[in-house]
C-alpha cells in the first residue's frame, strides 16, 4: 500500500514538472518570466554550493522556531485555564476573537517599525500568527476529555498534578499535535511575511532581493527552499507525534 502511494505521489510530481515544461514550450515564456524546472534546480544547487542559500535558511529557521515556541507557549497556558473555566472563557472570548481577526499581515509593518529590521520583529510576527491556532486546539483538546476519567481520578483521590499528567495531557495530545502542525506551517509564512516587509537576511528577503534584480530562477530557488523547509518542519512535528503518542498513530 505504501509503495503504491509513493508511486502515485512521484507520478503527480512528474506530471506537474511535465505540465510546467509544456506551458513554457507552448507559450514561449522567457526565463525572466517563467524559468524551466531544470534552470530552477540548477540555480538551487548553485546557491547551496555558494552557501548563501543556507545562510538565509538558518535565519528564517531561527525566526520560525523561536516564534513558534513563544507563540505555542502563549497559546498553551491561557488555553488550558480558559478550557477549565467557563467564566474565563466568557470574559476573554471577545478579546481573543478580536485578536485573531486583526489582520496580522497588515500589522507586520507596524511590528517592524516597533521592533526593528532584525530578527526580533519576525519572531513577534510568527508568535502572533501561531498563538491563536494553538490556543483553540488547547481548549478543544482539554474540553474533549472524557469526564468519566476525571471523575474516576477524583474518586481515587488523585492529586491535581496526577490528573493533569495521567489524564488531561495524554488525552489532549492528539488535538494539540494537530494544532502544532497547523502552527508550524503558519510560522514559516509569518517569518516570510516579516522578511518581505523589512529585513536584511532570510529567505523572504532573498526572494524580494532576487525579484528586484529580475532574477526569476533565484526567486524560484528561494521558494523551493522555503517549501522544503516547511515540509521538513511539518515532518519533524509528525515524527515527534509518532513518538509521543504511538497509540494514536496506530488507530
Amino acid at each position: 500500500m505504501r509503495k503504491k502511494l509513493f508511486v502515485l505521489q512521484v507520478s503527480v510530481f512528474l506530471l506537474f514538472i511535465a505540465l510546467w515544461k509544456l506551458v513554457i514550450i507552448i507559450f514561449k515564456f522567457p526565463e525572466f518570466i517563467l524559468p524551466s524546472p531544470e534552470a530552477v534546480f540548477l540555480e538551487w544547487i548553485l546557491e547551496l554550493k555558494d552557501g548563501m542559500l543556507l545562510k538565509h535558511t538558518w535565519v528564517t529557521l531561527y525566526e520560525t522556531l523561536t516564534g513558534f515556541a513563544i507563540g505555542a507557549l502563549l497559546g498553551l497556558i491561557p488555553g488550558y485555564f480558559v478550557a477549565k473555566s467557563r467564566t474565563a472563557e466568557q470574559t476573554l472570548s471577545p478579546y481573543l476573537v478580536a485578536a485573531q481577526t486583526a489582520p496580522k499581515i497588515a500589522l507586520a509593518p507596524l511590528i517592524v517599525i516597533w521592533f526593528g529590521f532584525g530578527v526580533l520583529s519576525k519572531v513577534v510576527i510568527v508568535a502572533l500568527i501561531v498563538f491563536f491556532p494553538i490556543l483553540v486546539n488547547t481548549i478543544v483538546g482539554i474540553r474533549s476529555i472524557d469526564k468519566n476519567l476525571i471523575d474516576l481520578m477524583k474518586i481515587l483521590k488523585a492529586s491535581r498534578l496526577q490528573v493533569f499528567t495521567k489524564v488531561e495531557l495524554p488525552s489532549s495530545l492528539p488535538v494539540l499535535f494537530a494544532g502544532f502542525k497547523t502552527g508550524i506551517t503558519l510560522a514559516v509564512i509569518g517569518a516570510v511575511v516579516g522578511e518581505f516587509v523589512g529585513a536584511n537576511a532570510g529567505l523572504g528577503y532573498l526572494t524580494i532581493y532576487a525579484a528586484g534584480l529580475m532574477d526569476t530562477p533565484k526567486v524560484f530557488a528561494a521558494i523551493l527552499q522555503l517549501t522544503l523547509l516547511g515540509i521538513l518542519l511539518y515532518l519533524a512535528i509528525d515524527f515527534i507525534e509518532s513518538i509521543a503518542i504511538p497509540w494514536h498513530r496506530e488507530k
